[in-house]
């Protein structure tokens, strides 16, 4: 599992620095988003819930399932989609009605 950060697509928000839990993201000398230490993530995803244009997205390897697909997150609403796009150019959506998801 491991972060990557697009530089082209990062506006330099910052939202993804402020939310990581292990401090790992900082501003670059460019202005955008960028993960000294991938392999240090702890996995939380709470960059990736943050980002509003998807520049910061999840790798899933093969090792836990996921054969090289990338997830992003869409919020609309109470609705965060969870967006899965597989090698083979499939994309599968998980749809989190957020309102609704801690009440089990």
């Amino acid at each position: 599992m491991s972060i990557m950060i697009d530089k082209n697509t990062c506006i330099g928000c910052g939202a993804c620095e402020k939310v990581c839990p292990g401090s790992l993201i900082h501003m670059g000398e460019e202005g955008k988003a960028v993960m000294g230490y991938p392999k240090d993530c702890w996995g939380c995803t709470s960059c990736i819930k943050e980002c509003p244009v998807h520049a910061v997205k999840f790798f899933l390897g093969a090792d836990i399932g996921g054969m090289g697909s990338l997830v992003h997150t869409e919020r609309k609403g109470d609705i965060l989609s969870w967006v899965i796009e597989k090698p083979d150019g499939e994309v599968q959506t998980i749809d989190i009605d957020t309102k609704e998801s801690n009440k089990y």
